[in-house]
């Protein structure tokens, strides 16, 4: 979803703020090694929470849950609203019969994508979702090929269009650039899933 965003993020930033996605990514890197460490000090720590424990007491254990936990519901919110926007664009008169009531719309999709992902929240090892990721990559790549493709082939072009900056659209820009790297809440969790850490 981060990928197909950035276009977007660019129309509302201008072509400068891919220097605040390179930034976002510098900083994800760094924080992901700087938990790693956190994570190899003591092997009891094996979660955020534990860390804020760690680092805090009780006090930083309940704050880090809080806004752990926070985090993920409102990713998972956004993930949800995304792909009922997307598809509902892709497919726009789709609907069912629902108890005697029409569904249709961005909530058909809404509710088919939580249906689709609700069994991968009942994995306890995480590894399994390996095989996921892999048709993550290989959607990347068809992306990246068709954009390509299109852009290169079948004579669209690119064209140096849109403005250098925006002021007015950097907000927009900087939450989709921060999107595209939201993974950080489930570094301890794949890690500690993973038989060589």
């Amino acid at each position: 979803m981060g990928i197909l965003s950035i276009p977007y993020a660019l129309s509302e930033g201008g072509w400068l703020s891919l220097t605040i996605l390179f930034l976002v990514a510098v900083l994800c890197y760094y924080t992901g090694l700087l938990l790693q460490r956190c994570m190899d000090v003591d092997p009891l720590v094996r979660t955020y929470p534990d860390i804020g424990e760690l680092a805090f007491g009780k006090k930083g254990r309940l704050t880090i849950s809080t806004f752990m936990y926070l985090e993920l519901y409102l990713v998972a919110v956004e993930f949800l609203i995304l792909e009922g926007d997307n598809l509902h664009k892709l497919f726009p008169d789709a609907c069912f019969h629902l108890g005697g009531k029409k569904v249709g719309g961005k909530q058909v999709f809404v509710l088919l994508t939580a249906l689709i992902i609700l069994p991968t929240t009942w994995l306890r090892n995480l590894g399994l979702l390996a095989y996921v990721s892999v048709g993550g990559v290989l959607a990347s790549f068809v992306l990246l090929g068709s954009v390509f493709w299109v852009g290169a082939i079948d004579d669209v072009g690119f064209h140096e269009t849109g403005s250098l900056w925006r002021w007015s659209g950097l907000p927009t820009a900087i939450s989709l650039f921060t999107f595209c790297y939201c993974g950080h809440a489930i570094f301890p969790t794949l890690c500690n899933s993973m038989k060589d850490r």
